[in-house]
């Protein structure tokens, strides 16, 4: 109930600030409204649709009255084809639905500073470690997972502390309230389904979230060439486990599966280095990830890449491992273990000042399994923006990217900034 007063608090302070005339020095705002089409060339075997409309709206005011202290928010507004956003426009603050909301409440958060010290209090984006691709310490990073491979960062609600003093940083995250990543619909292409449940259709019973607080602290050096970190997280899995129920017989319907979402306590234990040398610099971060869940794994993810900046070229190209240390679960939903085993990179380059083409890439050290994302973007006139988007995903069908073989699609959206 606090945490609820203290948003709607932040968002009235903004939404006053914004009709004053005489804010004008201390209250800006940015925003943008974007349409966007995605065509899948093939019917998935458990969804039959190959088109996805989808349009939002957002708008970020900040109030700064004073150089010690000053207000954010993010709020949006959007709607799709699919049902994969809700029907009702209900300002949403917290991020629990299993689909996106129509109006939410993305982020509001207070910030003082002064003396090194920064105090972040309310709805906020946190992000951990040095690595891009995939980031094994970065736990207070929740993502949206309904197409898998566009997920944006969800914000948690609570508090940060940071202080700096000379080479030094410490970091200390408070978070009360829970906030999950959102998975793929169930029977929609993105939703896993394994081999021996096909045929069998999926409902959603209501999840059980945990109620305890989740805390974590991360400190970091920078040196002459060097920078270097150590975290520790005591909370919750973002992604959940499954518990599936007896499947039941409805009628002459196809047999129904019952699945309840949990997320499992989590302790991590990670680091994270970066050095400059004279022709690249070179990334590491690794995580330590134990549970004392029954039904997941303690494993070991671990991140070494390469970086390379010549002119507009930019290059990043590195492994991702993992090793198990205890094996419990029999089937699991996690994005970033799924990005492990494999060789990942990246390579963008400008063609000028409004032009940009990027490549992404992710293939499985087995060659089961492979991603790869093209990407051409264009401005025009200050505020729009029109991006062209490929991916192509496949492999067997017992591998994360395999299992997603029929999901290959072509992205096109138009963006207009204010």
């Amino acid at each position: 109930m606090i945490v609820r007063r203290v948003l709607v608090s932040l968002t009235f302070l903004l939404a006053v600030a914004s009709t004053s005339q005489a804010q004008t020095r201390i209250f800006t705002f940015r925003g943008f409204a974007e349409a966007q089409a995605t065509a899948y060339p093939q019917k998935a075997p458990n969804d039959s649709d190959q088109f996805l409309g989808q349009g939002r709206v957002r708008f970020e005011p900040v109030l700064k009255p004073a150089s010690w202290i000053g207000f954010s928010a993010s709020l949006e507004a959007r709607g799709d084809n699919l049902e994969q956003t809700d029907r009702e426009w209900t300002l949403d603050y917290r991020d629990r639905g299993v689909k996106r909301p129509a109006l939410s409440l993305r982020q509001a958060s207070a910030t003082l500073r002064g003396g090194g010290l920064t105090v972040d209090l309310g709805r906020q984006f946190i992000r951990w470690g040095k690595a891009d691709i995939l980031t094994p310490t970065d736990r207070f990073a929740p993502r949206d997972y309904l197409e898998n491979t566009e997920g944006d960062f969800l914000a948690v609600t609570g508090g940060r502390v940071q202080f700096a003093r000379g080479a030094h940083s410490l970091d200390v995250v408070w978070i009360p309230t829970f906030t999950p990543s959102r998975i793929p619909l169930l029977n929609h292409r993105w939703a896993p389904t394994p081999p021996e449940a096909a045929g069998f259709t999926f409902v959603d019973v209501a999840p059980k979230f945990p109620t305890r607080a989740q805390m974590g602290a991360r400190w970091n050096v920078i040196g002459s060439g060097f920078e270097f970190a150590l975290s520790y997280f005591d909370g919750f899995n973002h992604l959940p486990q499954f518990t599936a129920s007896i499947p039941l017989s409805l009628g002459e319907s196809a047999p129904v599966i019952a699945l309840q979402r949990s997320y499992a306590p989590l302790k991590m234990a990670g680091a994270d280095a970066a050095v400059s040398l004279k022709w690249v610099s070179v990334k590491g971060e690794v995580a330590s990830l134990r549970t004392t869940s029954a039904i997941s794994d303690d494993v070991v993810l671990y991140v070494i890449q390469l970086e390379r900046q010549a002119g507009e070229l930019s290059l990043v190209w590195g492994y991702s491992g993992e090793v198990v240390t205890t094996r419990r679960s029999t089937f699991t939903f996690a994005p970033d273990r799924g990005l492990a085993r494999a060789i990942l990179g990246r390579a963008s380059y400008m063609l000028d000042t409004n032009r940009t083409i990027s490549v992404e890439a992710a293939v499985r050290q087995n060659a089961r399994g492979f991603w790869v994302k093209g990407e051409y973007s264009h401005a025009a006139g200050g505020h729009w923006r029109t991006t062209i988007a490929g991916t192509v995903i496949g492999g067997k069908p017992d591998d994360f990217f395999g299992q997603y073989d029929h999901n290959s699609h072509v992205i096109a959206s138009l963006r207009y900034s204010f």
